[in-house]
Formats: structure tokens, sequence, C-alpha cells
């Protein structure tokens, strides 16, 4: 019984990462390394274009091999970043075939029966997933993260979150458009707009994503509707506004917050300093405050420029940044996944 127990506790899991080969994908293969993840086997997918090209995952190299839903027997987890349609299409066979997936796209977020989880703010709603689990958009993220200690101590009321986003959110090909069209002005060439709603270098683009409902695209709708779900409460109003910035990596957001009641800015310092996965960098008189720049490939969110807002009763005004690679999307996903092995090796014992 004793050998079976600690059998149970090394237990390794097959892992496939579905949508290997973008920007994503990539870092969840180097997190996944870098973290130790209990993988026994990491398979590496994308789409028939791909087949056969190679990705790193540590010191090794992984050809890349066609998504199918074939290519899931066998795998215990799936780590999911290749879009809405994909994930809609082969996460529902994946699951068929005995894996658990984490998915970074928006498919399943507002699904009723799918958690939306931040480990740091509602572990505990893994253990309700039917076989996927979804992980929230990045900006979502290190909003509720910075903001769940605050809301325990004095229940958030109001949000108005205005972020600050870098071209990395678009991926690969939103880099890359940045880098071109920041060459072509300085040499007063012609340039291209293709990832972005509008020139983005040396300009700020307060579009991302389609718009809908009222007037917010679908990231502001994501902020909105993704906070609700994950903190469990859906009377806390959001007003967010969304803004794609020119810098390559990091998120920025500008936060305000009302309460039901006073917190003070010393508290709310004390409570961010205790909180797991964040980081309070605040001394303007030093000019000390987080910068996109200074979050890249780290894993915590950062927060600084705490004060009182005073345009409202119970107030508080933030700035938080992340990285949106890692935190925002690739570490978040993978902690979700080392949620599952706990509860899936606690199971095992049982």
């Amino acid at each position: 019984m004793n050998m079976n127990k600690n059998k149970n506790k090394n237990k390794m899991f097959r892992v496939a990462v579905l949508g290997a080969t973008g920007a994503v994908g990539r870092e969840i293969l180097a997190i996944l390394d870098e973290r130790r993840f209990p993988a026994s086997e990491v398979i590496a997918l994308a789409s028939a274009r791909s087949e056969g090209t190679e990705v790193s995952f540590g010191k090794r190299r992984l050809a890349v091999q066609v998504a199918r839903p074939e290519a899931f027997e066998g795998i215990d987890i799936v780590l999911a970043s290749a879009g809405s349609a994909v994930a809609r299409k082969l996460l529902p066979a994946a699951v068929e075939r005995g894996a658990i997936c984490v998915d970074n796209s928006s498919a399943f977020r507002m699904d009723a029966d799918v958690p939306l989880v931040v480990p740091e703010v509602n572990p505990e709603a893994v253990a309700s997933h039917g076989g996927i689990i979804a992980n929230p958009n990045c900006s979502t993220i290190q909003l509720v993260v910075a903001i769940k200690a605050l809301h325990d101590a004095a229940r958030i009321l109001r949000i108005v979150v205005s972020t600050y986003q870098s071209v990395s959110g678009a991926g690969q090909k939103g880099i890359e458009e940045l880098s071109k069209q920041s060459i072509a002005l300085f040499n007063q060439k012609p340039y291209d707009v293709s990832a972005h709603e509008a020139r983005i270098a040396f300009n700020c683009v307060p579009h991302i994503g389609p718009f809908g409902e009222d007037g917010y695209t679908q990231e502001e709708l994501k902020l909105l509707y993704e906070t609700r779900k994950i903190m469990a409460d859906e009377s806390i109003e959001v007003c967010p506004t969304a803004v794609r910035v020119p810098v390559f990596a990091g998120h920025g957001e500008s936060i305000n917050l009302q309460f039901e009641r006073p917190l003070s800015a010393d508290e709310a310092r004390e409570l961010l300093a205790a909180a797991p996965g964040v980081t309070v960098i605040d001394d303007p008189a030093r000019k000390k405050y987080p910068m996109q720049m200074d979050c890249a490939e780290k894993d915590d969110v950062f927060v600084g420029r705490i004060r009182i807002d005073r345009s409202v009763p119970h107030g508080l005004a933030l700035w938080v940044v992340s990285d949106n690679l890692r935190k925002g999307a690739a570490t978040n996903a993978v902690q979700i996944a080392e949620l599952v092995v706990a509860m899936e090796r606690h199971r095992a014992e049982a």
C-alpha cells in the first residue's frame, strides 16, 4: 500500500502542447521545462503547415506533429493555445480520449460548466471541471491577481480599468509589425497595417478586437465578464478601456477601485505585499514604480502608484504591470496544469 502511494505521489503525465509554434505555445514549452513539470513525455502539436518543424523544449528539440483527434490518444493533459475555432474543434475530442485540457483561447471561458481559473485567486474552481479548464484573458489575469486581496478585505463595488497592452498580445505578427513600421518611419518609407487596427509605431490605438455591445470592444468586455466570473461576484461594476501601445512586451493597467468600506493606501500596500503572485514597487519619491520593461520574463504581477482616489467614497488608484506572455498566458496555464496534477495525484491516493 505504501508503495502504491509513493507511486501515485510521483505519477508522471503525458502532455500535449496545442499551438506549439505560436508565441504562447513556445512560452508554454519553456515554462514546462523551467518549472520541471512532471511530464513523462511532451508532444508539440500545430497545423499541417508546421508538420516536421522543430520547437525547443529545454535542451531538446521536438518535432511538430499535426493536431488531429488521434494525436490525443494516451495524452493526460493538453495545454492549448491555438485559437477559439481550433479549440472548439479539437478539445472535446481530447476530452473524449481521457485528457484534461487547459485552454488559452476565449472559446470556453464563459461556458457555465467550464471553470475560469487564476491559481492565486480561485484555485478551488479547478475541481469543478468536466475535462476543460479555461485560462482567462491576459489583461483579466493581472487585474484579478492585483485586486483579490483588496476585494477580500473591503469588497470592491466598482472597477474602472484602462489597459496599455503590448503588441505581443497580438502574437508574433504584432511584434513584427511594430518593428517593421518603426524602421520604415525612421527611413521615411511606406509601411503596412495588418496586425493592428491602425499604425502602432509611435501611436496608441484604443481598439483591440471587434466592437460589441454599447460601443465596448471584445477585449474590454472580457475584462467585465471574466472578472465577475473569476471573483464569483456578479455585482462588481466594471468600466474598461483597452488600448494597444507601442511596447513589445508587458501589459500595463491603470485601475481605479471603489470599495464598500474605507481602505487606506498603507493598508492596501500591506495586503498586496502579502498577496501571492504580487510584487509591490511603490516609492514615487525615488522614482520606483513598475514599468513594462521591468516585468519581462517574470511571473509576478507588479503593483505601484497606490494612492487614494479622491473622486469617489472609499476609492483607491493603482498601476499594475505584468508579462502578458508569461503570467498573462503561458505561466497561468502551466500553474493550472500543476493544480490538475495535484488533484489527480490526490484522487489516485484516496
